[in-house]
């Protein structure tokens, strides 16, 4: 599983219809077809706990970072049929893993509840080191309906880390991991507060002031997923100002080999609600280049994923055809 994340204008544009563009609260299965406007409104330790406050997505647990034994690790594997739960397989000894596992703890803890953290010290559990295939620690490790999800070995920087359990996220979705671990039964803080500046610049097509708001938002916050899903919706809006996507379209089309085009055709198909054939032309082309070309329609792919979110059927096919090309 790989794990990574124009045209300039300081006046707002009032013009541009980005209706195709989901917006956070759409159902599942109206997401980039039919939206509305890019603006709008945006027990034991790990055991897994009864339903939360009568939410049937919340699962009660004693906390969103915990330690697990060989005695306990079992709950993990119910735990995970409704939130990925991250495994840290540590020793006191390890230098490494006294550098990682803060850093674990704080971005597991920064998504609200989305992820847990279980922590599993080697020397005390040789069986589930074993069990793991674990030759070096630090190892992280996740569980998603009781199936293990190999993710990195050694310390990683805060962003890498925060990067590996985004994609973690997106595949929990794609599999019907979507609930959310509420502490002692109260249903957790949202990942980051709301923005309504960065939203009212976004509806008004101010796209510049919303990028900043969003940016300084996810600078505090790197985990926001309000922020994350309107940056990607503000630099779309961005490139296209004042642009005609049937025009960036037909250009495209008479120079298929052209990246600059592609990805200009790719923003427009997008705000067209044709986002199956915008992934097809930057997929496409990521097989037939190379370096940096080749690594920024990656990024345009990714951003045009955010843009949709991960519960839109094009991004599930497209994610799954992105990482044949890449590999």
């Amino acid at each position: 599983m790989s794990m990574d994340p124009s045209q300039e204008s300081t006046q707002p544009n009032q013009g541009l219809d980005l209706s195709a563009v989901r917006s956070k609260n759409m159902p599942a299965e109206q997401g980039g077809q039919a939206g509305h406007a890019a603006g709008a409104g945006a027990g034991a330790n790990g055991a897994a706990g009864d339903q939360a406050g009568g939410d049937p997505d919340a699962v009660a647990v004693p906390g969103l970072v915990f330690d697990v034994d060989e005695s306990t690790f079992t709950s993990l594997v119910a735990l995970s049929d409704r939130v990925p739960v991250v495994i840290d397989l540590w020793a006191e000894w390890c230098e490494p893993c006294k550098q990682l596992s803060p850093i674990l703890e704080r971005v597991v803890t920064a998504y609200g509840g989305r992820l847990v953290l279980a922590k599993v010290d080697v020397d005390a559990n040789p069986r589930l080191q074993q069990a793991f295939g674990v030759q070096s620690i630090p190892t992280v490790v996740a569980l998603i309906k009781g199936q293990p999800v190999p993710l990195f070995q050694s310390a990683l920087p805060e962003p890498q880390v925060q990067a590996y359990f985004d994609e973690l996220l997106k595949l929990a979705g794609e599999n019907g991991v979507t609930g959310h671990a509420a502490v002692g039964g109260a249903e957790p803080e949202p990942a980051g507060p709301a923005h309504p500046e960065a939203e009212e610049a976004l509806a008004k097509g101010d796209f510049d002031t919303a990028e900043k708001l969003f940016k300084a938002a996810l600078a505090n916050s790197p985990a926001d997923e309000e922020a994350k899903f309107g940056l990607a919706r503000a630099g779309l809006g961005r490139r296209l100002i004042d642009q005609e996507p049937t025009g960036l379209i037909a250009a495209a089309d008479a120079d298929p080999k052209n990246v600059e085009a592609a990805k200009a055709a790719a923003d427009a198909e997008v705000v067209s609600g044709n986002a199956g054939s915008a992934f097809n032309r930057l997929i496409s082309l990521i097989r037939t280049t190379a370096g940096d070309e080749k690594e920024s329609l990656r990024l345009r792919v990714l951003d045009l994923f955010e843009v949709l979110g991960s519960d839109d059927p094009a991004v599930t096919k497209a994610r799954t055809a992105l990482m044949r090309a890449l590999f």
